[in-house]
């Protein structure tokens, strides 16, 4: 009978395991596509991720700069000085005339004496390295130096009032034009003409700045090679020193005499009612010693009985 048992149970437990393999396989097939011939597809091992796809995608719409936005809109002012000593000053001066007319530009302010000049030179703002670079080579360089002043700001400023302003002058143009009244005239007329010229004086400032940024200023100082050996001997030993500590005590003076003159009001203000106050003490205490030296003089009372 226990032999019996024994066989029904192991029957039952391999039926239960073959039932469990079936449902295990047969959600597998499901899961997996079927071809038109009945037979399970292979699963599609190098199907793309959708979220990877969609990932892929926005990447590839949204490509990276190539380089920090807005570089190559900046506007800037720029401008240099140069420093040079050469043998003779007139020469150097009629070669910079050349350079600069060569790089379609101008001369401007122009201080010229036996041993040394100053020149204004004026160039397109693209080409200003090069000039300097041409100029450098007309004697030994001295000094050299080249700012860039960023006016981008002020552009986009200018420019967006300007379309303000101008919207401005259109709306009051067509209120003159609906205008019945000479009163009505007249008063629109006043408020078109101011408006008119503050729209001028917008545009005006536009051209300054732009003109500011197109083109470039050099400042060009030439001196004679012996006026610049003599210059740096007067630097130096003895007299130098003594120049310098001379120009020291000019500078300390002057600081002094600027604290002194912000000092002034308050000492006025404050400074003399004090010393009035200082004075009204010790006169009343001079006063006051002869009356408590007398006093103690008196012959004192005999004592009592």
């Amino acid at each position: 009978m226990y032999k019996r048992l024994r066989w029904v149970a192991v029957v039952g437990v391999a039926l239960a395991l073959a039932g469990c393999s079936a449902s295990q396989s047969g959600g597998e097939s499901a899961a997996m596509p079927m071809t038109a011939d009945g037979k399970q597809a292979a699963p599609n091992q190098g199907a793309p991720n959708k979220e990877a796809t969609d990932s892929a995608g926005k990447a590839g719409q949204e490509k990276a700069p190539s380089g920090q936005p807005g570089i190559a809109d900046r506007k800037l002012v720029r401008t240099a000085s140069l420093e040079l000593t050469a043998p003779n000053v007139a020469d150097v001066l009629s070669q910079v005339r050349v350079i600069t007319q060569g790089a379609a530009g101008y001369t401007g302010q122009e201080s010229t004496q036996e041993k040394r000049a100053t020149i204004n030179v004026v160039v397109p703002s693209e080409r200003l390295d090069g000039v300097l670079d041409q100029l450098g080579k007309l004697g030994k360089q001295i000094r050299r130096e080249v700012t860039a002043t960023d006016v981008t700001e002020q552009m986009v400023d200018v420019d967006s009032r300007l379309a303000t302003q101008r919207a401005s002058v259109e709306r009051i143009r067509a209120l003159l034009a609906r205008a019945t009244s000479v009163s009505e005239i007249s008063s629109v007329e006043s408020e078109l003409t101011s408006r008119e010229a503050e729209l001028e004086s917008l545009l005006k400032r536009r051209e300054s700045l732009a003109g500011s940024v197109a083109m470039s200023t050099i400042s060009l100082q030439v001196k004679a090679e012996t006026v610049a050996a003599a210059e740096e001997e007067s630097r130096s030993g003895f007299f130098g020193g003594l120049t310098g500590g001379w120009d020291a005590f000019l500078t300390f003076g002057g600081g002094l005499l600027t604290v002194l003159g912000a000092m002034a009001p308050f000492l006025l203000v404050f400074g003399v009612p004090a010393a009035a106050l200082v004075w009204w003490l010790r006169k009343r205490r001079r006063v006051a010693e002869p009356a408590m030296a007398t006093a103690s003089e008196l012959p004192s009372a005999p004592p009592l009985d």
